[in-house]
């Protein structure tokens, strides 16, 4: 299934590259699993947002591997890609960009014709195929219209779907330059949250881990000094501190990192997907791997 990676160091600027390249579970490790496209969101000092994505796999994108070791941000976004919507190419690769604001998700939404006439002429949004840009357009536009509140947009957008619409899942990554927003909606798909301080359990170490299995070692020193929240579809480390997000729980992290949290959507969606409904190139999308 797709993978989601979210990271704050708010207001510091940091680099997550243990988290993407080297942790025993990484994006790009788990992108052997998920071929179809890889993609980095971040925002550079003045707080102008970036997305480098290619429709390949992480361990075949040498740019994206270039980008993850040397790009600083104090917040991420990344996202690795099995299709379940949209052709294989470069618009419809995680994350997408609106309003200075970068998105990734991982689920499947289906009756997009609605979405669509829904959307109205803020379908204009989505330059891509994929349920997920939909669902951004829509959080997009509720944001705007409750003056700029991001978590009350994504709470609206995802209760509407999830009484309109067939829905599978609605995780998602939300940032902005020092903010960071996580749903994992419903219980079909984990999404993990860890709050590391400085120097990790220990307060004042590098970052220092071996593998799951002792194969692979670990260091990094860039949280050493400065602490964290990440969010991610699999625990990434051994961590003891990792927390499963309960299902309709809305993650905000702000720039301080004070981090809030509440279940938005208490209750299943009206017309809850199996993986028994899904199409052939869904289902492979959404299997745990």
């Amino acid at each position: 299934m797709c993978r989601l990676f979210g990271l704050s160091s708010a207001p510091q600027r940091t680099s997550a590259t243990f988290w993407l390249l080297d942790a025993p579970d990484s994006l790009s490790r788990q992108s052997h699993k998920d071929p179809d496209g890889t993609g980095l969101g971040y925002f550079s000092a003045d707080g102008t947002p970036h997305v480098d994505k290619a429709p390949i796999a992480a361990y075949q994108d040498r740019a994206f591997a270039e980008e993850a070791r040397q790009v600083e941000s104090a917040t991420f976004v990344a996202h690795v890609r099995y299709a379940s919507t949209g052709s294989l190419d470069t618009r419809n690769t995680h994350p997408f960009k609106q309003e200075e604001r970068l998105f990734a998700h991982n689920g499947v939404i289906e009756g997009l014709d609605k979405l669509d006439d829904h959307l109205g002429e803020d379908r204009s949004l989505v330059k891509g195929d994929t349920d997920s840009e939909r669902f951004f357009a829509l959080i997009t536009r509720e944001t705007r219209q409750n003056g700029g509140d991001v978590a009350a947009g994504i709470e609206h957008a995802a209760r509407w779907i999830a009484q309109n619409l067939p829905v599978y899942a609605l995780n998602l990554v939300l940032i902005t330059p020092e903010h960071l927003w996580a749903l994992r909606y419903p219980d079909t798909h984990e999404l993990y949250v860890l709050e590391r301080p400085a120097g990790g359990q220990h307060g004042s170490r590098h970052l220092d881990h071996s593998g799951s299995h002792g194969r692979m070692r670990i260091h990094s020193e860039n949280l050493t000094d400065h602490p964290a929240v990440v969010v991610a579809s699999e625990c990434l480390d051994d961590n003891p501190h990792w927390r499963q997000m309960e299902p309709g729980e809305l993650l905000h992290v702000g720039p301080d990192l004070h981090t809030t949290h509440r279940v938005v959507l208490p209750g299943p969606p009206a017309h809850r997907l199996s993986l028994q409904d899904l199409n052939p190139d869904a289902a492979a999308s959404q299997k745990a791997a």
